[in-house]
């Protein structure tokens, strides 16, 4: 079911817990409010529609991929950029790296290594970041 966005920066500060479960009603939810705003979001974390777990959604190629509890273990090729977010105005710069090693659960909680480069990865980084915390 299609959530609303928290822009709240006070909840959007506080880190989700390092570890997750599969939660599959949040995992939808998190997949049907991604489509829903799909013409201008790629990806979204569970803070972003009020649920302090950690387990983002991205869209890799034209597949919504559920990640719980994601942890970059490997990065090279750092850069600046600037970013926006759905539940924040403007853009604001941001550190990135070109290609990232990311391991999570699948939505069926299958564990998972696998490495992302160029926008995948970007995404990736940004959602990770709103998971611990980070305001972008």
């Amino acid at each position: 079911m299609k959530q609303q966005i928290m822009k709240d920066p006070t909840f959007l500060s506080q880190p989700a817990p390092a570890t997750g479960l599969p939660d599959d009603q949040l995992a939808q939810n998190l997949v049907d409010t991604l489509l829903a705003h799909q013409d201008h979001c790629v990806g979204m974390a569970a803070n972003m529609i009020g649920v302090n777990k950690a387990m983002i959604v991205l869209f890799i190629g034209v597949l919504p991929v559920v990640m719980v509890a994601p942890q970059i273990i490997k990065q090279s090729g750092r850069y600046e950029t600037k970013e926006g977010c759905l539940s924040l105005l403007g853009e604001r710069p941001a550190t990135r790296y070109q290609a990232i090693t990311v391991t999570f659960k699948d939505r069926g909680g299958v564990a998972r290594t696998q490495a992302f480069s160029g926008f995948v990865a970007q995404v990736i980084q940004h959602e990770c970041d709103h998971l611990a915390g980070k305001l972008i």
